[in-house]
């Protein structure tokens, strides 16, 4: 007897509670292995491919491609045992739920499926090898009846966005009914019977081929005395009618990530901004330097390795901007190790990969690892874990053209520096007027950690390790 395993979506990494589905891997029917990847997903932080703890048929799929899926909603379900080779029904993907019954497993329920099929041996975050909880929502295909007139492999004509019902054995259990799918497709109709308490295989839909619609639901409610809960559709309604040439573009994926970190870093870090013109003629004569010494063949040292190997020198001297806030205790977190991220526009919009141990890097070993994470994030192939875990950000808008900026801190950090575009300028320099490189940095730091005494010794020091880049020897 096979038996079907529902496959959740998992945790992909710190603080994601939803990913976009791009791309499907697997069609329904099709035989998969055990930690197969099966779909690709976009999370705000990266593309990842997801693959599946079972092993076995897939018979059913849910979410269509471009669609959002929650942490922990249904991403597929496979049947698996003795007869998980046979061929399953054809696809119907979709995101309102395999057309059968949905049961809460009892204890011995939920104890049999922590051993029984073939489980995966791979962890992703959130889900793993273990056993399932006691209780949890599992989707259950329903055998639909042999003359249920204009149905297709079980589902009825019409409704080719629901999940597939399989031509696979299942445990019966009393307790479920066994009348034929639901018509439903939206899931907003769903949610609105639930809410209201409207039992929708009692309806009769009103649209093509027996299609139950919000409107057939509404006018269930209305019967029943009882008001329509209200829906994110009917909020829209009320809104003012938009002009004719606007353009509405959602707050989701990667923008609605960066949109709530911004929001919440500037709601509840009090930040300062201090700001110097550099000289960086020397820092860039030292540069061409280095990389002339190391050999046309040797990895060239960019000028950001050069910036960051400065930045952690400085971390070392002021170690207070090497720091969070934790607001619940009340208290200052000093870290000793400093995890340097830095700004990468991408065509996906902005992230901030992390150079891990940064303090114990050289400059070409800075250099090489910054030139992987670009690489990596233009592509799309950042892991969550390649994103996430920085202490203290670097931020080189000079590649946009402009000069200066004040910098939003990325949260929970204590401070980001800035740096400008680099062009030559007249510049006072051994008592005389002369045409020098300069640069803008600016400093913006979380005034909670340190006063302007701190945040600017800091970026003095900054400042005078571009100026004259001898000064980092003294610390060798």
């Amino acid at each position: 007897m096979a038996e079907v395993k529902e496959f959740t979506l998992p945790d992909l990494g710190e603080g994601l509670t939803e990913a976009e589905v791009v791309r499907w891997l697997v069609e329904v029917g099709e035989v998969v292995a055990v930690d197969q990847p099966v779909v690709e997903v976009e999370t705000a932080k990266a593309m990842v491919e997801v693959p599946c703890p079972y092993g076995g048929v897939v018979t059913a799929r849910y979410g269509a491609e471009g669609e959002e899926l929650a942490v922990g909603a249904p991403l597929l379900t496979v049947a698996v045992g003795a007869d998980a080779s046979a061929p399953a029904a054809a696809e119907g993907s979709g995101s309102g739920g395999a057309d059968g019954v949905v049961a809460e497993a009892d204890g011995a329920d939920a104890a049999e499926d922590g051993g029984a099929g073939e489980t995966s041996g791979a962890v992703l975050v959130g889900y793993g090898t273990g056993a399932p909880p006691a209780r949890r929502r599992r989707v259950r295909p329903t055998p639909v009846p042999a003359a249920a007139a204009g149905q297709v492999n079980g589902v009825a004509s019409g409704y080719g966005r629901h999940a597939v019902t399989p031509e696979v054995p299942v445990r019966a259990e009393a307790a479920e009914p066994a009348p034929g799918p639901v018509p439903v497709i939206s899931p907003l109709v769903r949610r609105l019977a639930r809410q209201n308490g409207v039992e929708l295989r009692t309806l009769t839909g009103s649209g093509p081929d027996g299609l139950i619609l919000r409107a057939d639901v509404e006018r269930a409610i209305g019967a029943a005395g009882a008001p329509a809960a209200a829906e994110p559709s009917a909020a829209a309604a009320s809104a003012p009618a938009a002009d004719a040439g606007e353009v509405r573009i959602p707050l989701r994926g990667l923008r609605g990530v960066v949109a709530d970190k911004m929001s919440r870093s500037r709601r509840e870090i009090p930040e300062a901004t201090c700001w110097v013109d550099v000289d960086a003629t020397e820092l860039l004569a030292a540069r061409r330097a280095m990389n002339a010494a190391g050999g046309p063949d040797a990895p060239k040292i960019s000028l950001l390795a050069l910036l960051a190997r400065i930045c952690t020198a400085a971390l070392a001297r002021y170690p207070e901007l090497n720091a969070r806030v934790d607001t619940e205790a009340r208290e200052i977190v000093r870290l000793e190790r400093v995890h340097v991220g830095f700004a990468a526009q991408t065509d996906r919009g902005l992230v901030v990969p992390v150079v891990r141990d940064a303090h114990a890097r050289s400059a070409e070993s800075l250099s090489e690892e910054l030139g992987r994470l670009t690489g990596a994030a233009r592509d799309g192939s950042l892991t969550p874990g390649e994103l996430t875990g920085s202490t203290f950000t670097l931020n080189n808008y000079g590649v946009f053209g402009v000069d200066g900026s004040t910098p939003i801190i990325n949260h929970p950090e204590a401070a980001m520096l800035g740096v400008g575009r680099i062009v030559p300028k007249p510049w006072v320099y051994e008592g005389e007027l002369a045409v020098r490189q300069v640069t803008q940095l600016s400093l913006t730091f979380d005034h909670r950690v340190c006063d302007g005494g701190v945040a600017g010794g800091f970026l003095r020091y900054v400042a005078d390790c571009v100026e004259q880049p001898a000064m980092l020897l003294r610390g060798v």
